[in-house]
């Protein structure tokens, strides 16, 4: 297959890539500078000209404003929120007017969806939350509304909480843990809905490939754990101690409402779509995920 691509260098974008490569398959990184010889140039404000993409079989869009840069202010919530909006509207609409063009669309969501639920049991039929996060995740997947009019193929894997080294929340984590100075955040009593990258990678790859593959799919672990578990896990990956609790405070006056987004709002998701539709997850377990992204 023929695969355009927005956001490929970033954290998902770099391995599925790669992946995607090895599998056989041909990237096209779509990017907002100047395009070399096998790019495509595209702006989230539009317009794109839909005959770039004549020729391409699918697309993948990866591409936002990132959510933890900092303290969410009106201008950076307007930002988060305009670049999914206009991102997601421009691919759409060129999507659904290329002539001879991608037959699916791929196109990124997030678990912040659901908002704070505490223990209960997330689906992907669970209705979205209240929060801020929430309704950029909703205006995010409806964005892509022109190409599923079109009778494109709109595949929207909500992400939980990417386990890699080499960027996100874990790479935040480790340089405490591995002094020894790690612990839960707050409580430790909220779920973190974890994915390792491979199974991030392993889904995208099986929605492409997976004609059946449709509207929107938890892209987690199926077995989340709460953040005391997560942190106790991860300690003990790293033979370390996890005896230092992060206040909430701390956080909360720090980064705000980001905190709460982050790191103490609860998500216990299960990926019931993706196990119903017959994807086979790598790393189930956290102990194994985490042994095998850092390579210990």
């Amino acid at each position: 297959m023929k695969i355009a691509m927005t956001g490929s260098s970033g954290l998902i974008g770099s391995r599925l890539s790669a992946d995607l490569l090895a599998d056989g398959h041909q990237v096209v990184p779509m990017v907002r500078r100047h395009a070399n010889a096998g790019e495509i140039r595209w702006r989230p404000e539009g317009p794109l000209d839909p005959s770039a993409l004549r020729g391409v079989d699918a697309v993948i869009h990866l591409a936002g404003e990132s959510i933890g840069a900092g303290r969410w202010t009106d201008k950076q919530k307007q930002r988060i929120m305009e670049s999914r909006r206009q991102g997601t509207t421009t691919i759409a609409e060129a999507v659904a007017k290329a002539d001879g063009g991608p037959r699916v669309l791929i196109s990124a969501s997030a678990v912040g969806l659901y908002g704070n639920r505490g223990d209960e049991v997330i689906t992907e039929k669970t209705p979205p939350g209240d929060d801020f996060l929430a309704e950029v995740v909703k205006v995010w997947e409806e964005s892509a509304e022109p190409a599923r009019d079109a009778g494109v193929r709109v595949v929207h894997p909500r992400f939980g909480i990417v386990l890699d080294p080499s960027g996100g929340a874990l790479q935040k984590m480790l340089p405490l843990f591995k002094l020894g100075a790690g612990g839960r955040f707050g409580s430790g009593e909220q779920w973190w809905p974890w994915v390792a990258i491979d199974d991030v990678s392993g889904a995208v790859r099986w929605a492409l490939s997976n004609d059946d593959a449709n509207d929107a799919y938890n892209v987690t672990a199926p077995h989340p754990t709460t953040n005391a578990e997560f942190t106790e896990v991860l300690a003990d990956v790293l033979n370390r101690p996890a005896f230092l609790p992060v206040p909430a405070f701390g956080p909360k006056l720090l980064l705000g409402e980001l905190a709460d987004a982050l790191l103490f709002h609860s998500q216990r998701v299960e990926p019931v779509r993706l196990l119903a539709d017959g994807y086979e997850f790598a790393f189930p377990d956290l102990g194994p995920a985490l042994r095998h992204v850092l390579g210990r």
